[in-house]
């Protein structure tokens, strides 16, 4: 069983014991989350529901694992002949969460 579930601007799919890196959730670590925009669920290749945009009464279950955060990405900006150069570090904060239940 799978299912596409939308958090955070973004759209992951998840099957039942994937350990997934999403944008930083409001939850505690240890405790469990729900996922209530879930886009398709298929349990196999001829039993698929699609929503319109999303699913009604359908729920993703997920333990939250850690919260943390990226390793660093450099943003260089830089102009020829100009001597315009900009060096910047970006470190974005994720949560580690397992999918539980679909």
């Amino acid at each position: 069983m799978l299912a596409i579930i939308e958090t955070g601007g973004k759209q992951y799919k998840v099957k039942v014991g994937d350990k997934i890196k999403v944008e930083k959730l409001k939850a505690k670590e240890g405790s469990n989350f729900v996922f209530d925009k879930v886009l398709l669920k298929a349990k196999d290749d001829e039993n698929i529901l699609i929503g319109n945009p999303y699913l009604k009464n359908e729920k993703v279950e997920a333990k939250v694992l850690k919260h943390a955060r990226e390793r660093k990405k450099i943003v260089f900006k830089y102009h020829s002949k100009t001597r315009y150069r900009k060096k910047k570090g970006h470190r974005q904060h994720y949560t580690l969460v397992e999918i539980i239940n679909i």
